[in-house]
């Protein structure tokens, strides 16, 4: 499957899929479309498994877990909790995340700044949390690569990604690795621990959209334009609940790394991921990344690797790459469509600000060395008409591969010359890793990307920023022009003769003609013997403010809940952003007790319409969310949340289930869950109950003291008992339902679904 990973073999996998898939043939007796192959050929029960596309729930097994430092640090505590030795599925950390860009001199950098600079600063910020990962990796063997390796997903590309293999990731662009024909989707932490220590994951059957590309692109077109166009089609929302597979034979004319772009920024309309069919470019991809023999076996693997003659798509759309313009998208939304000609009259049809501030090209969507070439054409053109970018012009390399290869090509140069930035290999601005000095916070301004996502704030934490995304030779082209009116298809610059040049439409080669150059070491693999990495230790200061092993939470006591408090009763939406903010809180993303103290302090308490301030039942002062509840646990007093629908959309971001559980919470009880929220709960040892009548919701007030009954006979499908009682003594009864299985009820017994694996593991039953 991968040079780092010599004993895990892709014909192994291969031979799991088809004989799932000879299973499901049977008893679909249907054309199938690719995304159903390679979603059914991993379910964990073909022979039984409901498969109704957009109802059943799948139990399936993926090939590989990749996980970002940020979400690794939470996902490697609890996967240590769980007891077991070793994580049983291929496994990835990946350092991309913590480097804060730079593109002016930095006094916490010696004046320096960009790439080498930044880099050295995070290595320092960051060590503990390095240190936590890279031996926590060690002893549990997980492949670690190392801060300035590159972004996760490029080096899965790279190096892990196979044409019909699965694997689930921690972040949300883990679609990208669609583009070598793989299903990759992201997760919340929970999930990928379940995945390590060898446990089915389960997913909602994702109902499949078909876009059926013909044509070939031309001139200053690419494939982030197919994406751009799609995003205008469907919206933020309009893939949710569904994969985005793409076919016809205009796919045959796009790169591989172009349909990984295409796949990466699907995650911006909701999709569950993007997948394209196998073909020669992939072929190509493989060979050229040192994988000719994975690319030999899946060509004789492509039946399995395309959609069948026939198959039925839930929505289809169609676009003629030939007709494809060049598009922008924004402001403050990646759905906001503009074809390059519409765009300037968009400009000035909606003030907003012309002159641009800053053009940034590179991240994971857009890093590859053919996104990288045809950048340095635009550039080049530029440079002999004797002019620079007449704005800041930031350069994000996707992997060291690429960095390396790119400066052996003479790339880097041609972008050093134009007056380029270049950064680590990493994640940088496009996440908000950017230490912005040149525009003040609230002052508006104009930035375009070769990114994401552009929501307001996203990537310099100014709302008054407005970013435009597109590909990153039209960025280029704008930060040469410095205006964003300008549209390089008609319109001239002047050079520093003062003649005036129109730059020719962009090229670049696919793959580089020399091979890639691998450049510095930057991957540690874990020790092969288990004895050795029995003797390894996982760092963690007790004294550290940002990194705390996990306690087991305590198992259930055998008893019903009696005369819980309510924390707090909130009103309207609450997502996992209102329950567990992100911002500033992320650097304590490996600290439970730490990050406990953002606890739905974005809530709106309905008692006071007020946030992060509620009344302390026992005391009777107003004070902060999470110090009441530190209260409420500090003198053994359980509490519940009352919430309203949809609790806990959002990321799908464990923290919002787990620190509930630390403070001392026992149950989640709202009219309606987000999915993911709600399993999320369960594997807390959490019990998030909905009313069965939703108006029962207004018979709660916040100072009633809740009991719930029922659970010396908890089971599926029997709903429980709340009872509440007043201030004034009367009582009420309202029945509360909950989705628990069999399985889940023990979680909730064991106190979560971490002590139940390791009680488990523990008797010889994993």
């Amino acid at each position: 499957m991968s040079k780092f990973e010599p004993n895990e073999f892709v014909n192994d996998r291969y031979k799991a899929i088809e004989d799932r898939l000879k299973v499901v043939r049977k008893r679909l007796n249907k054309p199938m479309t690719l995304a159903e192959k390679i979603v059914y050929g991993h379910l964990d029960d073909p022979e039984s498994a409901e498969m109704k596309r957009g109802v059943s729930y799948l139990r399936l097994r993926p090939d590989r877990v990749a996980m970002q430092d940020a979400t690794a640090q939470m996902a490697m505590l609890q996967f240590i909790s769980s007891g077991l030795p070793k994580t049983l599925v291929p496994s990835t950390i990946h350092c991309d995340h913590l480097i804060e860009g730079t593109t002016s001199p930095q006094p916490d950098r010696e004046g320096k700044y960009g790439g080498e600079a930044d880099l050295s600063h995070a290595v320092k910020t960051n060590k503990e949390v390095y240190d936590f990962l890279a031996t926590a990796g060690s002893k549990y063997g997980v492949g670690f690569w190392r801060p300035g390796s590159g972004i996760i997903h490029q080096i899965v590309l790279e190096n892990y990604a196979l044409p019909g293999l699965m694997m689930i990731g921690t972040d949300s662009h883990t679609p990208n690795a669609g583009g070598l024909g793989m299903c990759a989707v992201g997760v919340g932490g929970a999930d990928a621990v379940d995945v390590m220590a060898g446990l089915p994951w389960e997913l909602k059957a994702p109902k499949v959209i078909g876009v059926k590309l013909t044509g070939k692109m031309s001139r200053w077109t690419s494939p982030k334009d197919v994406i751009l166009k799609v995003a205008g089609i469907l919206t933020v929302k309009g893939g949710t609940g569904a994969i985005v597979e793409y076919f016809g034979p205009g796919v045959d004319n796009m790169s591989c790394t172009g349909m990984a772009t295409v796949c990466n920024m699907g995650a911006e309309i909701g999709a569950t991921t993007s997948v394209f069919p196998f073909n020669k470019r992939m072929h190509d991809y493989l060979v050229a990344t040192g994988r000719g023999s994975a690319a030999s076996l899946a060509d004789s693997f492509k039946d399995n690797l395309r959609a069948d003659e026939g198959a039925e798509y839930d929505q289809l759309i169609e676009i003629n790459l030939s007709e494809l313009e060049p598009h922008v998208n924004g402001p403050f939304t990646p759905d906001l469509a503009h074809p390059l000609s519409k765009f300037a009259e968009e400009l000035r049809k909606n003030g907003w600000p012309t002159e641009l501030k800053a053009g940034l090209i590179g991240s994971c969507t857009n890093s590859s060395y053919e996104d990288m070439a045809r950048a340095a054409s635009v550039a080049r053109q530029a440079l002999q008409a004797g002019i620079k970018a007449k704005v800041p012009f930031t350069i994000s390399p996707g992997s060291e591969q690429i960095r390396a290869t790119i400066a052996r090509d003479g790339i880097m140069e041609v972008f050093d010359k134009i007056g380029g930035t270049v950064l680590s290999n990493s994640c940088g601005p496009c996440i908000g890793q950017w230490k912005r000095t040149d525009v003040k916070k609230g002052d508006a301004n104009s930035i375009i990307t070769s990114f994401n996502r552009n929501f307001a704030a996203r990537n310099d934490g100014n709302p008054a920023t407005h970013c435009f995304v597109a590909s990153p030779e039209l960025v280029t082209a704008f930060a040469i022009a410095g205006d964003l009116t300008f549209n390089p298809e008609k319109d001239t610059l002047v050079g520093s003769e003062g003649q005036e040049i129109k730059l020719q439409a962009p090229n670049g080669d696919e793959l580089p003609s020399r091979g890639f150059d691998s450049g510095a070491e930057v991957y540690q693999a874990p020790p092969s013997s288990m004895d050795e990495r029995g003797k390894l230790s996982v760092k963690v200061d007790p004294a550290s403010q940002r990194l705390q092993l996990l306690s087991p939470f305590k198992p259930w006591s055998g008893d019903d809940i009696k005369d819980a408090a309510v924390l707090i009763k909130a009103k309207g939406k609450c997502t996992t952003d209102h329950i567990s903010m992100a911002g500033p809180w992320l650097k304590y993303r490996g600290h439970l007790d730490n990050i406990s103290n953002n606890l739905l302090i974005g809530a709106i308490n309905i008692e006071n319409g007020k946030p992060n301030a509620v009344k302390n039942v026992l005391t009777g002062e107003e004070g902060p969310v999470p110090a009441t509840a530190r209260d409420y646990k500090a003198k053994g007093l359980p509490w519940v949340v009352i919430g309203d629908e949809n609790y806990g959309e959002g990321s799908s971001r464990e923290h919002a289930a787990l620190e509930p559980r630390h403070l001392g919470g026992v149950a989640i009880i709202v009219k309606s869950f987000a999915r993911i929220h709600e399993t999320n709960l369960k594997k807390q040892g959490m019990l998030p109950l909905t009313f069965a009548n939703p108006a029962d919701y207004d018979k709660i007030d916040p100072t009633d003291r809740i009991s719930i009954l029922g659970l010396k006979t908890f089971a599926p499908g029997v709903p429980l008992t709340l009872e509440g009682k007043k201030k004034d003594g009367s009582t009420y009864q309202i029945q509360v339902n909950h989705t628990f299985n069999d399985n889940q009820i023990n979680w909730f017994k064991h106190g979560s679904a971490l002590n139940a694996m390791a009680a488990a593991f523990k008797s010889g039953k994993m």
